[in-house]
């Protein structure tokens, strides 16, 4: 993910080598067990950097995301290599929160009032919860399978 201009300052000089190492350390292979919430892999992702996206086909693009958020905690244990679907997925309550903010300053510097009259902490957007990963879906059972096939036979014209 391409650093946003006013956020670069927030990120260290060595971000780079930081990030390289990152990448290196996971072998070019997403390191999400489920942290981005997706629920489509069970255990570690299988997207490799360079090669097609399970799912899209999408050539893979190895990221290193902070799972807590914070550019300036460049902690190993904070960050992890990510493919683009997985960091998308894991940073998603984040951007919201981001957007959130970003469009009440525009209405802010438009002129619109503000009706929030200053409730405190409160008031503030807050980062929602990580999705719990979802469980895979089952193989259809044999009888949902039968269904399946009546359900052809007597749609045929």
């Amino acid at each position: 993910m391409p650093i946003r201009p006013e956020n670069r300052h927030r990120y260290p000089p060595d971000w780079p080598a930081i990030s390289r190492t990152i990448k290196e350390r996971a072998g070019g292979r997403c390191e999400c067990e489920g942290e981005c919430g997706r629920g489509t892999h069970p255990g570690r992702c299988p997207n490799r950097h360079g090669e097609p996206a399970y799912g899209t086909g999408s050539t893979v693009c190895l990221t290193t995301a902070h799972l807590d958020h914070i550019p300036e905690h460049c902690d190993p244990d904070n960050l992890r290599a990510m493919c683009q679907g997985c960091h998308l997925h894991h940073d998603a309550g984040h951007h919201a929160v981001t957007r959130a903010r970003t469009r009440a300053r525009a209405l802010a510097d438009a002129g619109q009032l503000d009706l929030d009259l200053d409730f405190g902490p409160a008031a503030d957007p807050v980062m929602p919860p990580t999705r719990p990963q979802a469980a895979l879906p089952a193989a259809p059972s044999a009888a949902t399978e039968q269904l399946r096939l009546d359900f052809r036979k007597d749609t045929r014209p």
